[in-house]
């Protein structure tokens, strides 16, 4: 039976009881213990950080299909336009945004990205699914261990991902000026039906 004991404790008889540290068995031999030092495959997910190859996923499907919708909108108004700067601005942003998400993902840029805005616009949009695709989607979204007194990159590269969709969100008001109809356009191919409707009317 295992004593605990702090110092100046006796017993009755005027002896000091023996504490050991890691206690003992049922034959006499010393408990072992586990490391305490966390492996970083081996910790648990992040629930709120979605995976690596979702969010390539969403970047190059959902948002590039509705960021090519937006610029050809933006490609027809004449640079004299009043409304022409404030567009601009907002795909220069999205253009840092997607720089953002690349540069967090994965730090390497062998290229320089070209000056024209709608080939920039391409060539982050690419660079950032590219680097999203070499993300180790073992330990991506798992939380570092503590004893390295480190953050995760997974907070940083979602949140660079919101960024990305909140700007092409904030886009879409200001092409609707020029085009009404273009939230149809966004939204198209969203829904695939099996089999085509009737043309005849259902009732």
């Amino acid at each position: 039976m295992t004593t605990l004991a702090t110092d100046g404790t006796t017993t009755a008889d005027g002896t000091t009881p023996v504490s050991t540290e890691h206690g003992s068995g049922e034959h006499g031999l010393a408990h072992t213990h586990e490391p305490l030092l966390e492996t970083w495959s081996h910790n648990e997910r992040m629930r709120h950080i979605p995976a690596a190859a979702w969010m390539a996923q969403k970047l190059d499907g959902d948002l590039r299909r509705r960021i090519d919708a937006l610029w050809l909108v933006y490609s027809d108004i004449a640079a004299s336009d009043p409304r022409h700067p404030e567009m601009e601005a907002a795909f220069r942003a999205l253009c840092r945004a997607l720089d953002r998400v690349a540069d967090v993902a994965r730090r390497s840029r062998n290229q320089h990205p070209p000056n024209d805005l709608g080939q920039r616009i391409s060539w982050s949009l690419n660079h950032a699914v590219g680097n999203l695709s070499a993300v180790d989607a073992d330990t991506f979204g798992k939380r570092l261990p503590f004893q390295t007194f480190e953050r995760s990159n997974a907070e940083p590269l979602w949140a660079a991902m919101l960024t990305v969709i909140q700007i092409v969100q904030r886009l879409v008001p200001l092409v609707r000026t020029f085009e009404p109809d273009i939230d149809e356009r966004l939204y198209e191919g969203l829904v695939q039906l099996r089999e085509p409707l009737r043309r005849e009317p259902i009732a």
